[in-house]
């Protein structure tokens, strides 16, 4: 089985987005992990999806600290105790999950770990109708289509974010998944914002009310831009039109119906 992230998976080739700080590179089983050692979270993820073949298999896997990194690169199990703050998986544990039933289960389980995860507030982390329903309907669509699809996610690592347990915890996330259609390259960008979610202010993450995170589909161009990425191909593959928009512009998704892809 192929180890890490594959840029030569579709048929056109797309280089795993590269931050501009120092990274830790991590394999795992048809995914990678750009690990921000300073901020021990990660900067950039990529995985490979094939639709065609993926398997709906049960959950397993148990959360663990990386080996090949210093448990002061990592966030650890020490964040996530006795607060609403969920480990959110960046690649999924079911994006890897495709092709023979062993090989789908071990890439499933290897995404159980730390590197691969982000604080994020139990409230979207768990609730189908943004980012997971979000991710729900980009997986939907390659299983439909039997696509091959590349994926990348990561926190938006910004100097600002709230500082909590000896982190910081990012306020947005962003999500770009690419493809080919009709022998051409395409992507669609995603930005999603937890600001109203998060109060580290005496130390709790209280759950705030349904609708307090909001889902954005934006310009390929302005997560390259918000998250410090080099995307490559990407900008001039987005199935939105060319244009600039300024982030209070950006448009929130209400449903399914309002994603391009």
């Amino acid at each position: 089985m192929a180890d890490g992230y594959d840029s030569g998976f579709l048929s056109s080739s797309v280089p795993l987005p590269r931050p501009a700080q120092e990274v830790r590179e991590l394999s795992y089983p048809r995914f990678t992990v750009l690990l921000d050692p300073g901020r021990k979270l990660a900067a950039a993820t990529g995985v490979n999806i094939d639709g065609r073949t993926m398997r709906d298999l049960p959950r397993t896997g148990e959360w663990r600290l990386d080996p090949r990194v210093g448990e002061d690169e990592q966030t650890g199990p020490a964040v996530y105790a006795r607060n609403d703050l969920d480990r959110g998986h960046l690649v999924r544990r079911r994006d890897p999950g495709w092709g023979e039933t062993g090989e789908a289960r071990t890439a499933m389980e290897a995404t159980f770990v730390y590197p691969n995860a982000a604080p994020q507030a139990a409230r979207f982390n768990q609730g189908p109708e943004l980012w997971l329903g979000l991710e729900d309907h980009v997986m939907s669509y390659a299983e439909a289509t039997e696509q091959r699809l590349s994926v990348f996610t990561a926190p938006v690592l910004a100097d600002d974010d709230p500082p909590y347990r000896g982190i910081l915890i990012p306020l947005r996330f962003w999500k770009i998944a690419a493809w080919v259609s009709s022998g051409s390259l395409a992507a669609a960008g995603f930005v999603l914002d937890q600001t109203e979610l998060v109060d580290t202010g005496n130390g709790l993450l209280p759950v705030a009310p349904l609708g307090g995170f909001r889902t954005f589909q934006v310009p390929v161009a302005d997560i390259a831009a918000l998250a410090g990425v080099d995307v490559g191909p990407l900008v001039a593959a987005d199935v939105l039109p060319p244009r600039t928009v300024r982030a209070e512009e950006w448009i929130p998704l209400q449903s399914d119906d309002d994603i391009v892809l």
